[in-house]
């Protein structure tokens, strides 16, 4: 028996049915694209190509051009890389960890942070391979048949469990965000009237019926592919954290790196989901659906994996005293205290400290504060990859040979021509398909409203639960003992029943 508190927040709120589901979230995807659509959409693409002549300049004349030296062999590069990989991870937990635990809140999340995961995967991959110089052999890093000689990949190599990693999420990433979308592109193929596009959608949704046989195998593919992705949530970014980890480098070389990076990598991928999505649903009128409920919940998850890194920044601090290694020791003084000291500050402030304040209920659930502490907080990530791979690399064991790094315009360019490649992928996506599974919210349209005041659920302009009020009328319940107050699951014929597929019209035609 599924019950739910009246005062706990409904995941879809408003005045809503099957059918207005199904307008208002395919809406964006068959309606002409706005002019503020092609402003983002012509920014996005100019940056993606002008940074394209920067790469083929990048080509022709060699590595040289980034900001390298003798002494730092890994800066932005690698640093951009492990941020972009960061940023994927959160897709993969609200698709698969939260599916496998039934978490109903997903549903109105997990298509964007999916295509998220996969924008962010093409711009970490890119990095790697621009980092072999001649990336015309970069098919050398795949164990094939060549005739090269005796030559295959180095598998004792942490860089090759990468290819392997890496390649393995984004395939299954791919998989699992298009197994999703099947249904819904079978509603916009019914919803068309262009015969070229109901053919393509029709051909890219597999012929899908919503026949009882087409569902049970959805719901068993998807849930196989959970339970495959979840170990790629821990694995991925244990791997990447190996090409440190397994190394000599004092600050690197420490058994406390895959834990953190996962827990880094989850906290960096929310940040960049509140980013995304709290435009998205303001610019595409979807409040009705990605609630505050759903922010908050976000932050608490924030909350979460920002405490965690905070508390494995000072467990290395510790590691490090405890060791009595004064290299390992110098290492970590000369990251708060050293010339890079303001970078370290910078990213234990935004990691540690801004995302506390998100144990206070108000300010969780003000979308405007999210959005900034959000910026903050992909910035902060950012930085600790800095201060992992620069600070720990600048000044080795020759004091003779330390150096510092000045990124070069080219390694700015590049930088920013991966924003233009996300968002030019991620424009296209929210413009020409639903950025929220249709399919499931109207699977829990009926569940996640029954029990609540509908007084509450229309409130505040339909477009947030009034929790003051449903917690009132619930106390005002049982001070008339027994007195019906009208709910979503309250039995036709009863003083105050509203059924929710008579306030917005009936089922889905």
């Amino acid at each position: 028996m599924h019950y739910e508190s009246p005062i706990r927040d409904p995941w879809i709120v408003g005045e809503t049915d099957y059918k207005t589901i199904s307008n208002e979230i395919c809406g964006p995807a068959e309606a002409a694209p706005t002019k503020w659509w092609y402003m983002a959409f012509s920014l996005s693409l100019t940056v993606l190509i002008v940074g394209a002549c920067v790469l083929t300049y990048f080509f022709l004349t060699g590595i040289g051009l980034w900001g390298l030296n003798k002494t730092i062999g890994w800066a932005w590069d690698i640093t951009n890389f492990v941020w972009w990989i960061g940023i994927g991870h959160a897709g993969t937990l609200i698709s698969a960890i939260l599916l496998i635990f039934r978490q109903e809140w997903r549903n109105s999340i997990n298509r964007s942070a999916e295509a998220m995961t996969i924008f962010a995967v093409f711009c970490a991959g890119s990095y790697p391979v621009l980092h072999m110089g001649r990336v015309w052999d970069g098919f050398w890093v795949l164990p094939l048949p060549n005739d090269l000689g005796p030559l295959w990949p180095n598998f004792n190599s942490a860089l090759l469990w990468d290819v392997f990693a890496i390649s393995t999420y984004l395939t299954v990433s791919v998989v699992f965000w298009y197994t999703g979308i099947i249904p819904d592109l079978a509603t916009l193929r019914d919803r068309s009237t262009k015969k070229l596009r109901k053919f393509v959608l029709n051909f890219f949704s597999f012929g899908w019926t919503g026949a009882v046989k087409h569902w049970n195998r959805f719901e068993l593919v998807s849930l196989i592919l959970a339970g495959v992705s979840t170990p790629l949530v821990l694995s991925v970014h244990s791997i990447v954290s190996f090409d440190f980890a397994t190394s000599l480098i004092p600050a690197w070389h420490t058994t406390i790196f895959p834990p953190y990076f996962v827990a880094g990598a989850i906290y960096s991928g929310f940040g960049m989901v509140l980013t995304l999505l709290i435009v998205a649903r303001k610019v595409m009128g979807l409040e009705k659906y990605i609630t505050i409920g759903h922010l908050e919940a976000m932050c608490k998850v924030v909350v979460l994996t920002g405490s965690l890194v905070g508390i494995a920044y000072l467990t290395e601090f510790f590691i490090a005293w405890w060791s009595g290694d004064p290299y390992e020791q110098f290492a970590f003084m000369n990251r708060v205290f050293g010339p890079y000291g303001w970078a370290w500050c910078f990213m234990f402030g935004c990691n540690a400290i801004i995302p506390q304040v998100f144990w206070v209920r108000k300010l969780r659930r003000n979308p405007a504060f999210i959005w900034v502490i959000s910026i903050f907080i992909n910035i902060g990530m950012w930085f600790e990859r800095f201060v992992i791979i620069v600070v720990a690399l600048h000044r080795d064991f020759l004091p003779s040979s330390w150096a510092m790094f000045s990124p070069t315009w080219v390694d700015i360019s590049i930088y920013v021509m991966t924003f233009g490649l996300f968002f030019t992928c991620f424009l296209l996506f929210a413009k020409y398909l639903p950025v929220i599974a249709i399919a499931e919210e109207k699977a829990i349209l009926k569940s996640t409203r029954g029990g609540k005041p509908v007084e509450a659920i229309f409130g505040r302009g339909g477009q947030d639960y009034n929790q003051q009020l449903a917690f009132d009328l619930v106390m005002a319940d049982k001070a008339r003992n027994g007195h019906k107050y009208a709910t979503h699951d309250s039995n036709p014929g009863e003083e105050g029943f509203v059924d929710p597929l008579e306030q917005g019209g009936g089922e889905d035609e």
